[in-house]
């Protein structure tokens, strides 16, 4: 089974991108965040290709969608935990083919000075908790998405980040490793486990031409699903294409 993430960065803006490489490398299921938009003005584009859908959309801002070959059992449209009058649209939970895949993108942290951050680590801790509830529960679970945290700093060019950076305070890659210390396995590691690997390359100051990356995008695996992982790889290319994503996919494939 193929499984990719891929902060698409506005999915209308990124629509031919899209379809261009569902063709091209036909994924069993595609997770996209910050697709911008509301769930009705998701492109239609992909249920004409025969692609069914889980979105949760917000308009002009955020945004999760899967797209899938089968169709999708939805389970969650947001993260539990979080207050009722949260409407940031950063979660969709679906079962397919017997794996439960959380599609995640959680907030950046940087913006709105402490309550920002605050958000960002408050967030955090709600997926902890709800990850380790469906741990507890020998779920097959995958937590994929757009996580905005460097766990390493072999996980960000030097120079790239400050040490004040959200990305990489201690409190958050703190939480981070809570998910890990709960049994998921972080896949481009179980396959990488040393050497910069990069999933986000900004489009100021020349950062794709000059290899200045982040490893911000990640696939975290129960341990059911990490014996069964086979690959785990960002597909460098899609950043090299005309009018890309400042992200690119991470593709894993777990055996059958």
């Amino acid at each position: 089974m193929k499984i990719a993430t891929w902060n698409v960065n506005g999915s209308r803006a990124r629509e031919q991108s899209i379809c261009r490489w569902l063709e091209a490398n036909a994924p069993d299921l595609l997770l996209l965040q910050e697709i911008k938009c509301e769930a009705a003005s998701f492109p239609p584009v992909f249920a004409q290709m025969g692609w069914h859908s889980a979105i949760v959309g917000q308009k002009g801002f955020n945004g999760v969608a899967a797209l899938a070959r089968t169709p999708l059992d939805v389970r969650l449209t947001r993260l539990p935990g979080l207050p009722d009058d949260d409407a940031q649209a950063r979660y969709v939970e679906v079962d397919i083919q017997g794996l439960r895949v959380g599609n995640l993108y959680l907030p950046n942290g940087n913006s709105n000075g402490d309550v920002g951050y605050d958000y960002k680590l408050r967030w955090m801790g709600c997926l902890a908790d709800h990850a380790a509830s469906l741990l507890a529960d020998d779920v097959k679970l995958i937590l994929a998405g757009d996580y905005n945290v460097c766990p390493e700093d072999i996980d960000f060019a030097a120079g790239v980040l400050g040490p004040d950076d959200a990305l990489v305070r201690p409190q958050t890659r703190a939480l981070y490793y809570k998910l890990l210390w709960s049994g998921l396995t972080d896949a481009i590691r179980a396959v990488k486990p040393e050497g910069a690997i990069y999933t986000f390359w900004d489009y100021q100051a020349g950062c794709w031409a000059r290899n200045r990356g982040l490893r911000i995008d990640h696939a975290l695996l129960s341990p059911t699903v990490a014996e069964r992982l086979v690959s785990a790889v960002p597909d460098k290319a899609a950043r090299g294409e005309d009018q890309p994503s400042d992200h690119v996919p991470v593709v894993i494939e777990i055996a059958d």
